[in-house]
């Protein structure tokens, strides 16, 4: 039992590492860009809610103009209420 247990761990190990990749210059570039964009997106929708603006029209405006940078729909994060 013991060696199957280890055995297994190996192999996801080994399987972990084989899917890390280092990501080139360019990548990296592209990644520094599409954060700093939805930075900005998300400094918006905080002016947007510190305006007094209601939270759904806020939101809406964080959707869009986080389209295509983030997974979900709520601009890489989401978070309580």
């Amino acid at each position: 039992m013991k060696t199957w247990l280890a055995t297994l761990l190996l192999v996801c190990a080994a399987t972990a590492q084989a899917q890390t990749q280092q990501h080139t210059d360019k990548q990296t570039q592209s990644d520094i860009e599409r954060h700093r964009a939805m930075a900005a997106a998300h400094d918006a929708a905080a002016k947007c809610l510190a305006s007094n603006k209601d939270h759904e029209t806020c939101r809406k405006e964080l959707q869009a103009a986080c389209k295509n940078l983030a997974i979900g729909k709520y601009c890489g994060m989401k978070h309580a209420h």
